[in-house]
C-alpha cells in the first residue's frame, strides 16, 4: 500500500497532475462515439471515498477522460464525501488517452463518456461496494434483477441520485453539462422515488430504452463540451 502510495504521488509529480487538480487542459474531437482525444488524463485509482473498477485495467490505460471532466467527477467525490460519508463508489470505463475506438463500448471515444458502478448495499443494509474482477468482466457481467437485487447485495439508489445531482452540480459550477444518462429503464423509477428523484428528472436526461446493453450494474454519463472537428486532430497531435 505504500509503495502504491508513493508510487502514485511521483506520477502525480512527474506528470503535473495532483489527485484534486491537474495542469494538462485536454481537447476532444469528434463526437463520443467517433471521436478522438488529445491530452487526456486519468482518473485517480482511489481516493476518499471512491476506486476505480480494476488497477490491471487502469494500468492498461483504459481510465482516461478530458481534464475537465476529470475535475467534475473529482468535484462531485468530494461533496459525496461530506454528505454521504460511508458510502464507497467506484467508476468503470472511460477511454483511452487519445481517444479513438474503444472496445467493446459503441461510444467513449473522445475522453467525455464516463461509466459508474452502481453503489450497492448488503443485506443487511450497510454500504457495500460492487465486486469487479475478471471472473464477472470486471464487474459488467453482474445481473440484477427487475427491483435492482442480486444474491447478497441491492443496488443504492439514493447513492446513484445522490451521485447523478452531485454530477450535474459541479459540471454546472465549471462551465459545462450533462448530454444523457443510460442506465436500464426499468430500474429508472427507483430513482424517481428517491429524496433527489425530482431533481433529476428536471435536470438530467435519460435513455427511455434498453440499449445494447442493459445498463444494470453500472450507469453510463455523457458531458457536453465544445470539441473540435475530428478532422483537424491529426494535425493538433503533431
Amino acid at each position: 500500500m505504500l509503495v502504491k502510495t508513493f508510487c502514485g504521488l511521483m506520477l502525480g509529480f512527474c506528470c503535473g497532475i495532483a489527485v484534486g487538480s491537474t495542469k494538462v487542459n485536454s481537447t476532444c474531437y469528434g463526437t463520443t462515439a467517433n471521436g478522438r482525444l488529445l491530452n487526456g488524463v486519468s482518473l485517480p485509482d482511489e481516493g476518499k471515498n471512491f476506486i476505480t473498477y480494476s488497477d490491471t485495467a487502469a494500468a492498461l490505460g483504459r481510465t482516461y477522460v478530458h481534464s475537465t471532466v476529470r475535475s467534475v467527477i473529482l468535484d462531485a467525490y468530494q461533496a459525496l464525501s461530506q454528505s454521504l460519508p460511508k458510502t464507497q463508489f467506484k467508476y468503470g470505463e472511460t477511454g483511452f488517452k487519445e481517444g479513438g475506438r474503444f472496445r467493446p463500448h459503441k461510444t467513449h471515444q473522445n475522453g467525455l463518456s464516463v461509466d459508474f458502478m452502481v453503489p450497492v448495499k448488503d443485506k443487511s443494509g450497510q454500504p457495500s461496494i460492487l465486486p469487479t474482477h475478471v471472473f464477472n468482466k470486471f464487474g459488467y457481467a453482474v445481473e440484477f434483477d427487475q427491483t435492482g437485487r442480486t444474491d447478497d447485495l441491492y443496488i443504492d439508489f439514493p447513492a446513484i441520485a445522490a451521485h447523478l445531482r452531485a454530477l450535474h452540480q459541479t459540471a454546472t459550477q465549471r462551465g459545462i453539462k450533462i448530454w444523457r444518462v443510460i442506465f436500464d429503464p426499468k430500474l429508472q423509477p427507483y430513482l424517481w422515488q428517491t429524496a433527489d428523484g425530482a431533481y433529476l428528472r428536471k435536470h438530467l436526461t435519460f435513455s427511455k430504452r434498453r440499449s445494447w446493453v442493459r445498463h444494470d450494474e453500472h450507469y453510463h454519463v455523457d458531458f457536453i463540451i465544445p470539441c473540435k472537428p475530428l478532422s483537424s486532430y491529426a494535425d493538433d497531435s503533431q
